[in-house]
């Protein structure tokens, strides 16, 4: 290989020139052969037999320049992004300009290079912190969400139903008289107030009694799935068969003493509060921790290619996928579920990568400013959280992750310290 020239021809772009020797492009193409010769056929020869220059006068002398050219060209790329020391955040781009069995190959690579990045005064941040009480009301709601947890369902019949009641109904919907498909149902159980059907549906449910048989008129929203019904008027025919009631426990000392481990209505409210406090203070602690993020981007000056923001959007995409998957569905199902095409997906992520990417060079930047180092132990460490977490042996997490990236992140996690631990409270 040589790398004959590089030139910087963008922010971030460089282009380089490769010429591969006539020698060399010779012993590929002599490898290309080797692969090839048991799939080629030339009369008079058995299969496999015929010899190079026999096969090149049948199909021409260029019949393996193309299978040559691919067995060259990754390893000289990457040969000369080496040698221009190019630091790339994408796949280069390349295009092979001249190949001649005189003269070789010639090669133009674009690459995209990671940005120069200069920050400054990162460390004694001034950021704002707030901590919101508990008031008794919180404390209120809260014990009230646990009786919720623990309400008992009562079947009703001195009363018509109401919002908040499950049900028991039939129903058959009518589009101009004429009963549409998917509208009909016996013995259909409905929490009113749900928003499961559609709207009006359950409001207009609410108010009859057990064994009434009534009809509703509803409109279909516009945006409905189904072509036929969106934006109609319908009429559903219903028939009402039970009401069930939800009734809260009462908040007393058999209550707490069934539902937690305390005795009286004081102790279990204190845990509620101090739980609530805890929570509170951690929601802060994050709140300060992003604004601080947000403070270290601001400080940061880069040009950044935007093919970074779309890695990381595939990345986030690909781990979502993960996600799904051991849920039993797949990234297609989701698109479906969620009317959402691949790309309107990956274009939702690219929003929450641009910060991502952002902090992550400003703190690269700082472990080099600040010369913040990995030690082979801290490293390792890291590798045995991740092997017990997915419970792979060691060695086998090596194979999929370099030591050398878990050292990057080790000393991307030292910079974060560095930073908090200089930050200043408002």
């Amino acid at each position: 290989m040589s790398l004959v020239n590089t030139n910087k021809t963008a922010t971030n772009t460089y282009e380089l020139e490769i010429e591969v020797s006539a020698e060399k492009f010779e012993e590929a193409v002599q490898q290309a052969f080797m692969r090839a010769k048991n799939k080629i056929n030339v009369p008079g020869f058995r299969k496999g037999k015929a010899p190079r220059k026999i096969i090149e006068r049948e199909y021409g002398e260029a019949v393996f320049y193309e299978d040559a050219v691919n067995i060259l060209y990754p390893a000289e790329v990457d040969a000369a992004v080496n040698e221009a020391n190019l630091d790339l955040v994408a796949q280069p781009e390349v295009e092979i300009t001249d190949v001649s069995k005189e003269n070789g190959v010639k090669i133009k690579v674009v690459c995209t290079t990671k940005p120069e990045v200069a920050i400054s005064d990162y460390l004694g941040i001034e950021v704002e912190k707030v901590v919101n009480a508990v008031t008794d009301e919180d404390v209120d709601k809260e014990v009230d969400r646990i009786r919720e947890k623990n309400v008992r369902i009562i079947n009703i019949d001195d009363r018509a139903a109401q919002m908040g009641d499950d049900v028991v109904i039939d129903f058959e919907g009518f589009k101009d008289g004429v009963a549409f498909e998917g509208g009909k149902a016996e013995k259909f159980e409905l929490s009113l107030g749900s928003g499961q059907f559609i709207p009006g549906f359950e409001e207009k449910v609410a108010g009859h009694n057990i064994g009434e048989e009534f009809d509703i008129d509803v409109t279909f929203p516009e945006d409905y799935a189904s072509e036929e019904l969106k934006g109609a008027a319908v009429i559903f025919k219903i028939k009402l068969h039970e009401i069930k009631g939800k009734e809260l426990p009462e908040l007393d000392d058999e209550f707490v003493k069934d539902t937690s481990e305390f005795d009286t209505v004081a102790d279990f409210k204190a845990d509620v509060k101090a739980k609530l406090e805890k929570a509170a203070e951690d929601k802060a602690d994050a709140e300060f921790e992003q604004k601080l993020f947000d403070a270290v981007v601001e400080k940061m000056e880069a040009e950044i290619p935007d093919v970074m923001f779309e890695n990381r959007a595939r990345e986030m995409a690909q781990e979502m996928n993960s996600r799904l998957a051991s849920q039993g569905i797949s990234f297609e199902m989701y698109c479906q579920f969620t009317g959402q095409t691949p790309e309107s997906v990956i274009e939702t992520f690219k929003k929450q990568a641009e910060p991502q990417v952002k902090l992550r060079l400003a703190l690269e930047k700082i472990v080099e400013l600040e010369k913040i180092e990995a030690s082979d132990d801290e490293a390792n460490a890291e590798i045995q959280k991740i092997a017990d977490a997915y419970k792979m042996e060691v060695e086998q997490v090596k194979q999929y992750i370099a030591v050398e990236d878990v050292k990057k992140d080790v000393c991307v996690g030292k910079a974060v310290d560095l930073i908090k631990e200089s930050a200043k409270v408002k």
